[in-house]
């Protein structure tokens, strides 16, 4: 961290989810559609994931998560970040959550440390961290050379794992929490990192992770989602990763 950085740490820290909390959208489909609208043969990837969708316990997030990003089999890094570029000034702040953004904006006037920690490819987190005003900003670290793999290497930036590296960025958390620390999520996954909060912001939670929030006191807030119900959610899941969602056709 910077000089600022600290500084602003010591006044207070907040931490972000990304994907359901800042935007309803699992960004990974959106980059998805994005580059199959632009490169149409690349929807064969469907099929290779496909095969590995039986060993899914077996390989877990992490695993499914390389294996999705066989569609990008072969981008060379200058075309991903294009490509990436243009889905973070299509979607950011535009798609964003209202009510959220209001709510960044309001720990950045308070001179708070504000923390992008998503579970999202940090090879375009890091530029809607940019674009957002972010201080700092953290996702999944995809290991790749001159082109993407066809599997490439992680570490899925999830659960314990984003307690341990904003651990190694910020410090341990004294007492079990970081001070005047305020965590934001729509997602169980994040509740190792929202245990290190004095304060949490439940965005859209599931009817589980609700009573939990409720038992705790922590605030929940239900911003509306561009679609409706589970089903309007799964059919705009299936557009998007076979490339026929709402996103702008190329220029």
């Amino acid at each position: 961290m910077t000089d600022d950085h600290r500084a602003k740490f010591q006044r207070g820290l907040a931490l972000y989810d990304l994907d359901g909390t800042l935007i309803a959208w699992d960004t990974q489909v959106l980059l998805c559609d994005h580059v199959l609208k632009r490169e149409g043969w690349r929807r064969a990837y469907l099929l290779f994931f496909a095969a590995f969708l039986p060993a899914v316990k077996i390989l877990g997030a992490e695993g499914m998560k390389r294996v999705f990003l066989s569609y990008l089999w072969g981008v060379e890094r200058k075309q991903l970040e294009a490509w990436a570029s243009e889905l973070v000034a299509e979607f950011f702040p535009a798609r964003c959550y209202p009510a959220m953004l209001e709510k960044l904006e309001s720990d950045r006037e308070a001179g708070h440390l504000t923390v992008l920690a998503s579970a999202s490819p940090e090879f375009y987190v890091k530029e809607v961290g940019r674009v957002l005003g972010f201080d700092l900003a953290y996702g999944t670290p995809v290991e790749m050379s001159a082109a993407m793999p066809l599997l490439p290497d992680l570490v899925n930036h999830k659960g314990e794992e984003k307690v341990r590296r904003l651990s190694e960025i910020l410090g341990a958390p004294p007492d079990g929490f970081w001070p005047n620390s305020h965590g934001y999520s729509d997602s169980s996954a994040d509740l190792p990192m929202l245990a290190c909060c004095e304060r949490n912001t439940l965005v859209n939670p599931s009817s589980a992770l609700t009573s939990i929030g409720e038992e705790k006191g922590w605030e929940i807030v239900r911003p509306e989602k561009p679609w409706q119900g589970k089903s309007g959610h799964l059919i705009e899941v299936a557009r998007r990763i076979t490339g026929f969602g709402g996103s702008s056709p190329p220029s």
